[in-house]
């Protein structure tokens, strides 16, 4: 009974410390961000990118990277994609590479360790295309051996099946300069003590081709036929066809070249596009490669031993999440601190008709990119979420509508006009679900394509019930039926942007909690019972990204912060506020917070594509305890959240026309 009696002060005294920490980590510029890290890739393919290019790289800097390299280095030698993950070849190999190109000798015990691992896997023979790309530059694999990208791919209609608008925007923005690479097939010759010739199998030094699957019948084994169709179509292209295909690219990459943030504001794009500039003719000193190799730069963060390079920047997301579990917390609408993240969103504003449009004509832009700036591709998550953020503050202040109204009501068309035809969202277009396409060669990631996903459906159901609108609003109907069509088995939802089934539940349980489906409903309650059953016996929860590999991980892993609090909050809109895994998951969270006021959280709970590419979120430890926690405390006291007592409002409020518009 004391502990009873003592844990709303104690858990009103950890809220308060939490307040206190995020408020103070807010930028002077309005906005929050903290590092975003993923695998050893991104720093070795750094360090391709200067050798490719011929830039020096400090060597300062480079010890740096190479140091971090090193301490990523995992179990049995190899390089994992996430921590405390297997080893995976296509990292391993890209890590032995660059610490080659760095000056390490064969013998190096890092070199030997990892060296024994690979050939045991069968030899880097087996690493992914992009793998096989990036050495090819290095004349390590053959080209013939990698699958064709003909240049003249530009030049089909957007309705056609292979347009480069059938992809996503992260494979059209990696693809685009990619076609100048294979066009011109640049060699950087490497000196034997450079390059990894150690690592292939010696029957197939040059690498391997891909192997077709059984019988004769099989979509595989057709596009492995066309493939070999495009490999003579390269080596043969009619020469005018190709100068236009490549003139049509460049005009098509320049223009997204501009400001700060880089082809598609992530890395692959930004150093490929850096390459197909210097193939082009442009030089290191020009303006234009100057802009490109500065936003690569800014990727980088100089630590005490090491440096971090980033696959990209988060701050739009981090901000608004931050700026949702402060007013979740009671931080007061008119605070500075809201003030300054208002003016910052809408300085950020998308405001560049961009590739979404091929899909979603005629609408308006508007809307917010996950990073400081990303003009072409917003995205429907990132924004989504800072409407809810919006949608909470703006009904109370008024002073705001002169600057706001015009936002607000062009990302909520925006996001509107993104609804695909099979009721869901995908992340940056609309209806890109060709699947059939994730079987051609250059797709052996298995993420080509950005189709619906539950968790994005499930954030803009959450963002329509925050704007008043109810279940038998059409396109929250819609989106209804999309949710109890991909419910898993067990009750639970795919995570497609976070790992992952905690994740994916968290999302589409809050959506549906606030557009006004009832909690009651027996497959709402499926998945009440799914977090239930998962919950470790420290009274946190977690998943290993292996779950994405197999179902028997499905939320399970070693309990952290951030999943622990999506379950939570899954939990508490499902009507479970009293329960005691709750309780238990509050205590947990409690117990765990640390003398600065935060979190710590070491394990990756972020996802960039299922099975190859995961995130570690250094802000989602500060910010989702702190939501799961204040939603506790709101719902015992109050019975529902905070911040849907200040959408109650908006009804009132002079945004509410602009909202009932879509």
């Amino acid at each position: 009974m004391q502990e009873i009696v003592e844990r709303p002060d104690l858990l009103s005294r950890t809220i308060a410390r939490s307040v206190s920490w995020l408020v103070a980590a807010q930028d002077s510029a309005g906005h929050w961000v903290a590092p975003l890290e993923a695998d050893a890739t991104i720093p070795s393919e750094y360090i391709f990118l200067h050798e490719i290019l011929g830039r020096p790289l400090d060597p300062v800097r480079r010890d740096k990277i190479v140091r971090s390299i090193i301490s990523l280095q995992g179990k049995q030698g190899g390089w994992p994609l996430f921590r405390d993950g297997d080893p995976d070849i296509s990292a391993t190999v890209k890590a032995y590479q660059a610490l080659k190109l760095c000056g390490f000798s064969a013998s190096h015990p890092v070199l030997v360790r990892a060296r024994e691992w690979v050939m045991a896997q069968g030899g880097a023979g087996k690493v992914n295309v992009f793998t096989r790309i990036a050495l090819a530059l290095f004349g390590q694999y053959d080209w013939e051996k990698i699958p064709a990208l003909p240049a003249e791919m530009v030049l089909f209609p957007s309705w056609f099946l292979f347009s480069i608008y059938s992809v996503s925007y992260w494979s059209r923005t990696v693809i685009i300069p990619l076609l100048f690479i294979y066009h011109y097939k640049p060699l950087v010759r490497l000196s034997p003590d450079r390059g990894i010739s150690e690592l292939f199998n010696p029957s197939r030094p040059d690498g391997e081709p891909f192997s077709p699957t059984p019988g004769i019948f099989s979509l595989r084994n057709l596009f492995l036929l066309l493939d070999k169709a495009l490999h003579f179509w390269n080596r043969h292209p009619p020469a005018f066809l190709r100068k236009r295909a490549l003139s049509f690219a460049k005009e098509w990459m320049v223009p997204r070249l501009k400001g700060e943030g880089g082809l598609g504001a992530i890395y692959p794009a930004m150093a490929n596009s850096a390459v197909a500039l210097s193939l082009e003719g442009y030089s290191l000193d020009h303006p234009l490669m100057q802009r490109v190799l500065s936003s690569i730069d800014d990727l980088l963060i100089d630590r005490e031993g090491d440096v971090l390079v980033q696959p990209c920047v988060s701050p739009v997301w981090d901000t608004a999440l931050a700026l949702g579990a402060l007013i979740e917390a009671g931080l007061a609408p008119d605070s500075p601190t809201v003030d300054r993240a208002m003016d910052w969103f809408r300085a950020r504003e998308v405001r560049t008709l961009g590739d979404w449009a091929v899909r979603a004509p005629g609408c308006e832009p508007g809307g917010w990119a996950f990073q400081f700036e990303n003009d072409y591709y917003p995205d429907v998550d990132d924004t989504a979420m800072v409407l809810m953020g919006m949608a909470k503050v703006l009904p109370s202040r008024p002073d705001l509508a002169p600057r706001m109204e015009g936002v607000f009501r062009r990302a909520i068309l925006w996001v509107m006009a993104m609804q695909g035809t099979d009721g869901g969202w995908g992340a940056f277009d609309r209806d890109n679900d060709l699947l059939f396409l994730n079987h051609i060669p250059f797709a052996d990631h298995g993420a080509l394509l950005d189709p619906s996903t539950a968790d994005l459906t499930g954030r803009v159901l959450e963002l329509l019930g925050a704007l008043g609108y109810g279940p038998d609003f059409p396109p929250a109907s819609r989106a209804i039926r999309y949710l109890r069509r991909e419910q898993e088995s067990d009750g639970s939802w795919f995570g497609r942007w976070g790992v992952n089934y905690i994740y994916g539940t968290w999302s589409v349980v809050a959506g549906l909690k606030s557009v006004g489906v009832s909690m009651s409903e027996p497959w709402v309650v499926r998945a009440m019972e799914f977090l239930l059953a998962r919950q470790n016996q420290d009274g946190g929860w977690g998943e290993d990204c292996l779950s994405y590999a197999s179902g028997d991980y499905a939320g399970r892993g070693a309990s952290t912060p951030s999943q622990t609090a999506w379950a939570l909050i899954s939990l508490l809109h499902g009507g479970h506020a009293s329960h005691p895994a709750v309780r238990r998951g509050v205590d947990f969270l409690i117990s765990r917070m640390t003398l600065e006021g935060t979190w710590e959280e070491d394990l990756f709970t972020g996802t960039g594509f299922p099975r190859v590419f995961y995130l570690r979120y250094h802000m989602y430890r500060h910010y989702f305890p702190l939501w799961a926690l204040a939603l506790s405390r709101n719902m015992t006291e109050r019975g529902r959240a905070l911040g849907h007592e200040r959408v109650d409002f908006w009804k009132a409020a002079p945004y509410a026309p602009i909202a009932r518009s879509v």
